[in-house]
């Protein structure tokens, strides 16, 4: 069936939430309501300055735990400008004045968590994990009956004015009043959101990873098919669209039941709802609502583009696997520069987001590309395995007088004593080690608050276990621990690009010349932009980046343009940079231009960094040179200009961006790497210094704050400052990334926290 249909692109994200955005509503042309798992319901309105933006201009506080359901009450004598309902894990279903930003009433009722709230002309109607549906006039409770059998997870009025529910049962039902008009059977699992759609019938979305349109006799219309995960959300426009939202990091976009586009988002997208304009609103569990529409002139600027891009790019490459292995271990495609050794031998290579498999072709000397390697999305690839078996953790245990290292499995779910005693038996040990065993399962699993249960008896000498922190009576044994997250190998870089908006950008900055006298010598000629052109198209060709190549006249050309137009116009010229340091030859070609001339990127450099620094120069350049780590050649440019560059780009940490700032850890983590390997303990310092403000601030953004710890974790691991790293309280640090909710933070937090212990 062809359909005709014009893709969404981002238009803008809406910044400020905390954590996890859990709702959305739409509240008429006034404006949009969110809620967050950070306990705040926020208002944002239209921006006078930018009619495609919106800006928070109220943040509602009131609820004592993550909020999720809302719903919008229009402009009334009570409520002149609009009032927002709330619902939330702490039982509570609030309403807010907006006018004023305060709560006006408290409705309390419900015994667990509410899930959905609706209008129901002047009355509330509220539904909750305790099973019950409970209607409210004027703040009080009027009606109360048990609607389901197991928790309700949504309630929704159609038109029509009955009620529809949907629950953990299965099933949905149709209420009119108190009273059952019928049940819809057919899902196999939770039904967790519902939608309207007017003159025909009910959208329900499931956690059996299905959308069902039904009708109100309870007939099945349409089924639509295509998450992988549970779908949390289903909206419907007037267009006809459909659009849902998935745990599988999709949201998809339906018509006449066929998925016509899926939007791919850095988290869980927990909402996602249709203004009446047609755009699109989602909610994800990064904190940030974005917006995509269809209209043109409301597409975001190609550096934002580019920035989510990114953003998405670095979220799946620290989810994905290939082969086994880790997409970001991957060698680049600088790997097929070496020759291969026999006809046919292979090599995996990360392209982007994939890792590429290629055979050498003995005959004409080339690597053949075979195709993409995909690995299945089950996380439990992640967890190591030993003999056939997937654990928790696999430590190395060194036993000493030259035995071979032991592995050690052992799940979180385990009593640590019990894994301790059978571990010793299998691999026929003294259990005189016992002691050390679990005080190094402890240890090494945050486990040292582990309380043992009174009532256990050891079972080979029938008294209790060993309890932590009394005096050792056993033999001496070392036990090498084993980090989750460090120490980092291997190098970041941001290859990810929207070529076709880069070359528009600077065309429409060319263009601009023309228009003003003074600067027509700055515009380009047509061969100089077909030259340009034809640089993009080289390294869109990456299957070719092995044998492709530039001539000097391209590079010369970029670097002119750095040099003679306006600093508030060269971002997208730096992104082209950025992209060539990726190319072997056009990396080969900017250093010998570099050495050739005075220091041209250091030039650039300084020019980006000078006040008042324009954030799109900041962050093309700070990416470019993240990118000169993936070759070597570059490492002692790198060495030797360390100073310079961490001082130049060293605000970046604390600015609002958050692109900028993990672009900025990225280069941290990246020198970190270098100088470990190139034994520099000054440059070692600088960079664990920079590290350490990054991990000691508060507001900076998660994927950052993980990457400068791991910089830090790696330096004392492997480097020459752990001494400094303990003098400057990284046991602090520590203990405050192990309390955070990101487990990838409260992880190597922990291996932060065993390297101060060590002697």
């Amino acid at each position: 069936m062809d359909i005709d249909f014009k893709e969404y692109q981002l238009s803008c994200e809406l910044r400020g939430h905390e954590d996890d955005v859990r709702g959305i509503c739409v509240c008429d042309n006034v404006g949009i309501a969110t809620s967050s798992r950070d306990k705040s319901v926020r208002f944002w309105s239209l921006d006078p300055s930018d009619k495609r933006k919106y800006l928070s201009s109220k943040i509602l506080f009131g609820h004592t735990s993550f909020v999720g359901p809302l719903t919008w009450i229009s402009p009334n004598e009570e409520f002149p400008e609009g009032g927002i309902v709330s619902g939330g894990m702490d039982t509570m279903v609030l309403v807010w004045d907006l006018r004023t930003g305060e709560k006006v009433r408290t409705l309390k009722g419900h015994q667990l968590q509410v899930t959905g709230v609706a209008l129901d002309n002047e009355d509330i109607v509220s539904s909750s994990v305790d099973c019950t549906l409970r209607r409210w006039k004027n703040g009080q409770q009027v009606e109360s009956w048990e609607a389901h059998n197991a928790p309700i997870q949504a309630v929704a009025r159609l038109p029509s004015g009955e009620l529809v529910s949907g629950s953990s049962d299965t099933t949905l039902k149709l209420w009119r009043g108190k009273t059952c008009a019928h049940t819809f059977v057919g899902h196999t699992d939770t039904v967790r959101g519902l939608a309207a759609m007017p003159g025909v019938g009910i959208l329900s979305a499931s956690h059996d990873c299905t959308i069902r349109l039904w009708a109100l006799t309870g007939q099945v219309l349409m089924e639509m098919v295509g998450h992988t995960a549970i779908v949390y959300s289903v909206d419907y426009h007037a267009s006809g669209l459909i659009v849902s939202g998935s745990e599988d990091c999709f949201a998809k976009i339906w018509k006449d039941g066929v998925c016509v586009q899926t939007i791919e988002h850095p988290g869980c997208v927990w909402d996602a709802k249709f203004l009446e304009s047609g755009d699109i609103l989602t909610a994800c569990s990064d904190g940030i609502i974005r917006i995509w529409t269809l209209q043109p002139d409301k597409v975001a600027d190609p550096l934002e583009l580019d920035a989510y891009a990114s953003e998405l790019s670095s979220y799946k490459n620290s989810r994905k696997r290939v082969g086994g292995l880790k997409l970001e271990d991957l060698p680049g495609l600088e790997a097929l520069q070496i020759p291969g050794s026999n006809d046919g031998q292979t090599k995996i290579v990360r392209e982007g987001d994939n890792g590429v498999a290629y055979s050498w072709n003995m005959k004409e000397q080339k690597w053949d590309k075979i195709g993409e390697v995909v690995d299945g999305p089950d996380d439990g690839m992640n967890r190591p395995v030993l003999d056939g078996i997937q654990y928790d953790y696999v430590f190395d245990v060194d036993i000493g007088d030259g035995e071979p290292i032991r592995k050690l499995p052992y799940n979180r779910s385990d009593n640590p004593y019990d894994a301790a005693d059978k571990w010793l038996l299998k691999e026929n040990l003294p259990l005189s080690y016992r002691q050390q065993i679990v005080e190094f399962i402890l240890q090494n699993t945050g486990q040292r608050d582990f309380n043992l249960n009174p009532s256990f008896r050891d079972p080979y000498t029938g008294s209790s276990a060993y309890v932590p922190g009394e005096p050792s009576r056993t033999s001496v044994m070392s036990a090498k621990p084993t980090f989750k997250h460090i120490p980092k190998k291997g190098m970041l870089v941001f290859d990810a690009a929207q070529f076709d908006g880069i070359l528009k950008k600077i065309t429409e900055f060319n263009n601009a010349f023309l228009s003003d006298s003074e600067t027509k010598n700055l515009f380009l000629t047509e061969l100089e932009i077909s030259r340009l052109a034809a640089v993009v198209k080289i390294l869109k060709d990456t299957s070719h980046y092995h044998s492709s190549s530039f001539a000097d006249v391209d590079i010369s050309l970029l670097l002119k343009l750095l040099k003679t137009w306006p600093l508030s116009m060269i971002f997208p010229v730096i992104d082209v940079l950025r992209m060539i340091i990726l190319h072997p030859d056009g990396a080969r070609l900017l250093f010998k231009l570099v050495e050739n001339e005075n220091d041209v990127l250091m030039e650039m450099i300084k020019k980006v960094t000078t006040n008042p620094a324009i954030p799109a120069n900041l962050l093309t350049s700070i990416r470019a040179v993240s990118n000169l780590f993936k070759n070597s050649n570059n490492h002692n440019w790198l060495q030797k200009n360390r100073s310079e560059i961490l001082d130049a780009f060293s605000s970046c940490y604390s600015s609002p961006n958050k692109n900028l700032q993990l672009s900025y850890t990225t280069l941290i983590l990246n020198f970190a790497v270098l100088l470990i390997e190139k034994k520099d303990e000054e440059g070692q310092s600088q960079v664990l210094s920079a590290a350490l403000e990054i991990a000691e601030e508060e507001k900076i953004e998660a994927d950052s704050k993980y990457r400068a710890l791991v910089a830090i974790g790696s330096l004392m691991l492997e480097g020459l400052v752990k001494r400094i790293a303990i003098d400057f309280d990284v046991g602090n640090i520590a203990k405050m990334a192990k309390a955070s909710k990101e487990t990838k933070i409260a992880e190597v937090g922990a291996d932060i926290e065993l390297l101060t212990k060590q002697s």
